[in-house]
């Protein structure tokens, strides 16, 4: 009897600040879903084996992250993507498409112009708008304008199991992120990352107990999707450095993208007024994104605003991966 051949797929590699983004180019099956929400629920379900092989060891690794390019189902949409990392798939990735933008540039997947190429990239959050410079041919720094930001609830309290009281923000920016500074939590930004995990792990748990996370579009976009810590600046005179914590404890290398998203729409919230000042932020890699407030918005009932968030991702790799169907550790582990 004939052995299955082996399952090949191949990629392109980027990262943003340091945070690997993994490209799926060739090797996955047809998505099904009329929507991208749909299709995001289909790979969840279906080819959720896959994600495994490229996102964990061997491949892989748990902070590893990654891209699936799907047939857009948004008008005017040049390109539509899903997210994956080490625990599933989330909604929107910031740092994921600064490289896109760069990918899109260099591979011919968007028509492009000089000194400005822009396109609309669908996400599972919606639609964004994308703005690549570009100089005799070569793209430089890449922005986003993001989905409708707003705040869920500000200056919360909550007790933490081990810390005590702490008090937080929670606030979208096409995923929903609980934001307090490390110190209330006993920790830095500069912290060991175990500690930092562990803190962040028994912050989201708190938060979930405590507050019901609704977004008025789906349903689907409605979870905490993690933590960010940060230096308990504003990014207004010198980067605020910040650290996430997303998944299951996956720790961004860059300043995480819908996370800047976030935090503006709650500098918004505290009066940084609409088309105000650039702010800077800082990750624990030392990469910087740039972000600003662009315009005002609405989300069911509540104030938004849309950001601009701008940064750099540099090339890796191009791999091809194998996976023989006898290998069944090669089909994917995680060791913390």
């Amino acid at each position: 009897m004939t052995s299955p051949s082996p399952l090949i797929l191949t990629t392109d590699d980027l990262h943003t600040g340091g945070e690997p983004v993994r490209i799926v180019t060739s090797g996955y099956p047809a998505i099904r879903g009329a929507t991208i929400l749909d299709k995001r629920s289909y790979v969840a379900a279906e080819l959720d084996h896959l994600r495994r092989i490229l996102m964990w060891e061997p491949r892989g690794h748990r902070d590893m992250y990654g891209v699936i390019p799907v047939e857009p189902d948004l008008p005017g949409a040049a390109l539509a993507v899903l997210f994956m990392h080490n625990e599933g798939y989330s909604t929107m990735c910031g740092h994921a498409t600064l490289a896109l933008g760069r990918w899109a540039v260099e591979t011919g997947k968007v028509p492009v112009a000089e000194p400005v190429t822009e396109f609309v990239l669908q996400c599972p959050c919606g639609p964004v708008e994308v703005r690549v410079q570009v100089e005799n041919g070569k793209p430089g720094l890449v922005s986003f304008r993001s989905v409708p930001a707003f705040v869920l609830a500000m200056d919360r309290q909550v007790d933490v199991p081990g810390i005590g009281p702490v008090r937080y923000d929670l606030a979208y920016g096409g995923a929903f992120y609980a934001f307090t500074e490390a110190a209330a939590l006993g920790t830095d930004v500069q912290a060991p990352s175990a500690d930092i995990v562990a803190r962040s792990a028994a912050l989201c748990e708190a938060v979930r107990a405590d507050i019901l996370i609704v977004h008025p579009d789906d349903a689907d976009l409605g979870f905490l999707y993690g933590a960010i810590l940060t230096d308990g600046g504003d990014g207004s005179d010198e980067p605020s450095t910040n650290v996430c914590v997303f998944a299951d404890g996956q720790i961004d290398r860059s300043p995480t993208g819908s996370g800047v998203t976030a935090r503006i729409a709650l500098a918004v919230a505290r009066g940084l007024p609409i088309d105000g000042p650039t702010r800077r932020y800082r990750s624990i890699t030392g990469a910087i994104f740039t972000a600003r407030p662009l315009a005002a918005a609405r989300v069911g009932f509540h104030p938004a605003v849309v950001v601009e968030v701008g940064g750099q991702a540099f090339w890796t790799g191009r791999s091809s991966f194998v996976h023989d169907p006898d290998d069944a550790i090669g089909a994917g582990f995680l060791v913390r």
